[in-house]
Parts: C-alpha cells; structure tokens; sequence
C-alpha cells in the first residue's frame, strides 16, 4: 500500500504543477486547518490532486465525504479518524497510510487529538471537477 501511495504521489508531482495554499474543505474545519494544494492533473474524466493539509493539535476537518477515493500519509502527528456513527475507526501513527473509499456513505471526520502538528500528504482521485470534500453536518456526534 505505502509504495502504491507514493508512486502515485510521485506520478502526481511530475504531472502536475505546484500552486497556491488554499483552506481544508470541510465543515468546518478548526482554526489553523490548511491545505497547500502541491499537485494537479486530469486523466480522462478523473483528477488527481496531491494536497498537504495541516490539523493543529486539538483541531479537526469538520465532517465531510469525497466524491471518490481518497489516500494518506501520515508525514507528522497522529490522525484520529471517525466515521458518521461517532466510532473512531482508526488511529494512524506518523509513517502509515489512510483510505477512504468515498461516496456519501463514507462521512468521516480526522482529529489531532496530539500535541503536535499533524500534517497528512493526501492524494485525491475525483471525477473531474469535483470538489476535494462534500460538507455536511455533524451527524449527531458529541465532537465536531
């Protein structure tokens, strides 16, 4: 899986382009959340996308769901990833790597329940001009 990740990172990287920093798209995310959008590219009727985001420690994405699937690497910090039954579903240490499958029965949310910055390489394969996430609302969880 991590040599999948970074060949299609890397792929992304010499395809693409380096931009501008934007904000993490989701509902809403916690003060401090960024993204710094690394890559692009079109592929037929699907684009990949390579983005740094940054959590700081005690913040979150907010909830939200990608429109396809979407891979992460754990550059720095610890992710805590829940889905929308308010279940944490995973706790990824620096080094690993995360999946989402996407689609709107894969709402989730990722906290930095740490003390230090986390920072995730994410690589996104959407249809083609679809946004990076799909807010929606906390589904009923006692955290946002």
């Amino acid at each position: 899986m991590r040599n999948a990740l970074r060949t299609a990172v890397v792929g992304t990287v010499v395809a693409g382009t380096v931009l501008t920093c934007g904000t993490a798209g989701a509902t809403p995310p916690g003060p401090g959340v960024t993204a710094k959008l690394i890559s692009t590219t079109t592929v037929g009727n699907t684009d990949y996308v390579l983005r740094e985001i940054t959590v700081p420690p005690g913040q979150a994405t907010g909830w939200h769901y990608h429109d396809g699937p979407v891979y992460g690497f754990v550059q720095q910090g610890t992710l805590s990833h829940y889905h929308a039954d308010c279940a944490e579903d995973g706790v990824y240490p620096q080094g690993t790597t995360v999946r989402e499958p996407g689609g709107p029965g894969d709402v989730h949310l990722g906290r930095n329940e740490g003390d230090t910055p986390l920072v995730l390489d994410v690589l996104y394969i959407l249809p083609h001009g679809s946004p990076y996430s799909e807010d929606v609302p906390n589904p009923g969880c006692s955290f946002q």
